[in-house]
């Protein structure tokens, strides 16, 4: 029998319900896992604000958000011995893990899209009313099914870098990979929160010639360039679209970028986006998630310039294991430590996402 909090959340813009559950056991193949810290993430914001619903992608309510997270082995169900490297776990292991669940045996699984499984269950879309009550980060433990895939975490990285890699790393590390950048080319990254960071720090790791990073937050540009940006557009001051997009173009010798990631959130910064593309650039979109949000869009710019658009949701779980190879290499590097730098206790849910919300910080965690 396990017993411990969740945060419940009943309806969008309404203060979370700290509630105790207890969960009498787990079955075969399932883990348990002992939530040490949990990120706020702008999926989690767009919940909150009923931006993004939950129970329209076939969740209920209530539900526990809350997915990019870390936690320790807390108990092993019948039949998991290791990871899904092979590495040998034990309670109390650290780890970490896509916040989706594949099938493994649907249409779109067996084709390799794992992200588009037919059957596709996730954190925070659980409905915290019934066991297993612990669906998503912000509890003191989620309950992984069977199948799961996970990772144990190197000793040498540390929760407060680890927590980042199951969401904003692995999203923007897949979205460059199926992108193709590579050596030489030029980057432009809409957005310097956490996922924008991520990119910058991606794209550079590939090869990158020149990145550029766009917000309109003094804190969030001076991390872009500790985090490898070349160049800052502050939004605040070159605040008309045609003079962002000269810069850009003066940067990379007149072509264009090759790759532009939107990491912004808001449609109006696709179309300015793909103005600032190149011949045959590819345009890698993971912001948008709100769905009924449109912008106006000229197709031949698009079709006689080669370009392409990549839409981008979840990750295939291998990238993962590929994230914290980064992490263990990179950390010493790049000021991961200050992502995630302000941190709330569980009880303090409702203040941190108040503060999230403000984007006082650029990742707010809750910590257990």
């Amino acid at each position: 029998m396990f017993s411990g909090r969740i945060a419940r959340f009943d309806a969008p813009n309404q203060p979370f319900t700290l509630t105790d559950v207890v969960l009498p056991s787990i079955r075969r193949g399932e883990i348990l896992i002992k939530v040490t810290r949990t990120n706020i993430c702008g999926s989690d914001l767009h919940a909150w604000r009923g931006h993004f619903a939950t129970s329209g992608l076939g969740g209920l309510l209530p539900t526990v958000l809350g997915h990019e997270m870390v936690g320790r082995v807390a108990a092993l169900g019948d039949g998991v011995s290791s990871d899904s490297n092979g590495t040998p776990l034990e309670e109390s292991a650290r780890v970490v893990f896509p916040y989706f669940f594949s099938c493994h045996r649907c249409y779109q699984c067996l084709r390799g899209h794992r992200t588009s499984c037919e059957n596709l269950r996730m954190a925070m879309l659980g409905n915290a009313n019934e066991p297993p009550y612990f669906v998503g980060g912000y509890g003191d433990y989620f309950v992984l099914p069977a199948d799961a895939v996970l990772y144990r975490v190197p000793e040498s990285v540390p929760d407060e870098v680890a927590a980042g890699a199951n969401c904003a790393l692995s999203q923007v590390m897949y979205g460059l990979e199926r992108a193709e950048q590579s050596f030489g080319d030029d980057v432009v990254v809409q957005g310097a929160g956490a996922l924008g960071l991520y990119a910058i720090a991606v794209a550079r790791a590939r090869g990158a010639r020149h990145v550029i990073a766009i917000d309109g937050v003094p804190e969030r540009l001076e991390l872009a360039q500790a985090f490898g940006a070349h160049e800052v557009i502050d939004i605040t001051r070159t605040t008309d679209v045609k003079d962002r997009v000269k810069v850009v173009r003066n940067s990379t010798e007149g072509r264009g970028a090759d790759v532009v990631v939107e990491v912004v959130g808001h449609p109006s910064a696709i179309d300015e986006g793909l103005k600032m593309l190149g011949q045959h650039g590819r345009y890698v979109e993971i912001g948008n998630i709100n769905l009924g949000k449109t912008f106006d869009f000229d197709p031949s710019r698009f079709v006689f310039a080669n370009k392409t658009m990549i839409g981008v949701s979840l990750y295939e779980p291998d990238v993962l294991s590929r994230a914290l190879a980064f992490l263990e290499n990179y950390q010493d590097l790049l000021p991961l430590d200050r992502l995630a730098a302000a941190t709330y206790p569980l009880d303090r849910i409702n203040e941190a996402f108040a503060a999230a919300e403000s984007k006082r910080d650029v990742r707010a965690s809750i910590v257990m």
